[in-house]
């Protein structure tokens, strides 16, 4: 029954959502903005596939905040244009979605919303000179490109993840060092916090355990949790994109695991709208990594009511992708347009210039829902600090203030 409502509500969500979406097919192209000055930016989305329950609330609240701004003039009378297509996450329709849009009036930004998508363009974005938000994969960091993270590096939160169970071991008076296990998606995104994030454990002393992956979709994880803690974890790192987390968390709470181990999960760990109404008794105590503001910091913002407003829903449906989304993606955006415009006219305006301008806003900041912008001509990290919360009644609390995550890309050999 639970694994029936479950399944429901996963439904629901997206069936619901997908209608606030434009583009959200690819056969649908978004109205343009007729007779103005305005950029375009393409989302090459998953909004049915195996990260729906990120992207889809994630491009609500960027749409959002793109209708917010164009409502208030756009920047210096530019406006930007949003165009959203289903990929299904599949790097084939990646492809031919950005073949058939390529075109688009001034198309200055792509979202490739997974890392395979973003290679899978990645000659034809360098033959048109465009920009693209990509994934937190090291990679980009290592070679720097036109690629331009959401964030730090998921090996890079890895990292702080472990800097703050060593710190929270510590607290707690307990001597040497803590055992800590690792279990994520058997994919390219759930090794990619390993490549770095493995030799960064080694450097501070932790107990690395072997790490254990599952594929996306499983619902059973009792047989690796309790390989994991048999081998002694004090802590286990979880990934996956909620509801993942959330189904890992359900199978360790009813291993009666979470009584025993503090789990610490991801970027993508349980949020309040999914896991935090699904099943609050598992993941209680749960401690998540972000990269933005969570919880009732993100809802009292003064920015928060409008992205509801906009995208035509309750503020208490807000959920933190959709900040983070407008922080991330939309308020950068917009930040590098107005510098380009700096130094070129509208009517001058290249998606060159867009590039240049990415990366001279450095050290600027979005109303404190997210860390300072790092961009440099060598640095793709959108910033360096994250906030760490932890769950209690389904409710996301802050435990921390910014930290700063360490460089942990360095330590891994890209060769």
């Amino acid at each position: 029954m639970e694994k029936k409502k479950f399944l429901l509500l996963l439904v629901a969500s997206v069936l619901v959502a997908l209608p606030m979406l434009p583009g959200c097919a690819p056969e649908e192209e978004a109205p343009p903005l007729e007779e103005e000055k305005y950029i375009t930016y393409l989302s090459l989305a998953d909004y049915t596939g195996a990260i729906a329950g990120l992207n889809v609330p994630a491009d609500e609240g960027l749409k959002a905040y793109f209708d917010y701004l164009n409502d208030k003039g756009g920047v210096n009378g530019v406006k930007i244009k949003f165009i959203g297509v289903d990929t299904r996450y599949d790097a084939a329709r990646a492809v031919s979605a950005y073949r058939r849009y390529r075109g688009e009036h001034k198309l200055m930004m792509i979202n490739a919303i997974g890392t395979h998508l973003d290679k899978a363009i990645a000659p034809l974005v360098e033959e048109d000179g465009l920009c693209v938000f990509t994934p937190a994969d090291g990679y980009y960091v290592a070679h720097p490109g036109r690629g331009f993270l959401w964030y730090m590096t998921y090996q890079d939160m890895f990292g702080a993840a472990l800097d703050w169970m060593l710190d929270d071991w510590h607290a707690k008076g307990n001597p040497g060092m803590p055992t800590v296990g690792y279990y994520h998606w058997d994919n390219p995104y759930g090794h990619e916090a390993l490549r770095g994030g493995k030799e960064y454990a080694e450097k501070i002393g932790v107990n690395l355990l072997p790490p254990e992956f599952n594929p996306p979709g499983t619902v059973d994880h009792s047989i690796p949790l309790t390989r994991l803690a048999d081998s002694g974890a004090n802590y286990i790192y979880i990934g996956g994109i909620d509801p993942n987390p959330t189904i890992v968390l359900k199978s360790a709470y009813d291993l009666g695991l979470t009584e025993k181990i503090q789990f610490v999960t991801d970027v993508y760990g349980p949020s309040e709208t999914v896991g935090g109404r699904l099943y609050p008794e598992a993941i209680e105590g749960c401690v998540v990594v972000r990269a933005g503001v969570d919880g009732d910091e993100a809802r009292s913002h003064p920015l928060a009511k409008e992205i509801a407003k906009y995208a035509g829903i309750p503020l208490s449906d807000l959920d933190w992708v959709h900040i983070m989304a407008a922080a991330s993606w939309g308020m950068t955006t917009e930040i590098a347009l107005r510098k380009a415009l700096e130094t070129v006219s509208y009517e001058d305006l290249t998606s060159n210039d867009f590039y240049k301008a990415l990366q001279n806003i450095t050290g600027a900041e979005r109303e404190g829902l997210m860390g300072p912008i790092a961009y440099t001509d060598t640095e793709r990290r959108q910033s360096w600090d994250v906030k760490f919360y932890q769950f209690h009644d389904g409710k996301s609390v802050p435990i921390t203030d910014w930290r700063r995550c360490p460089d942990t890309v360095s330590l891994y050999d890209w060769e």
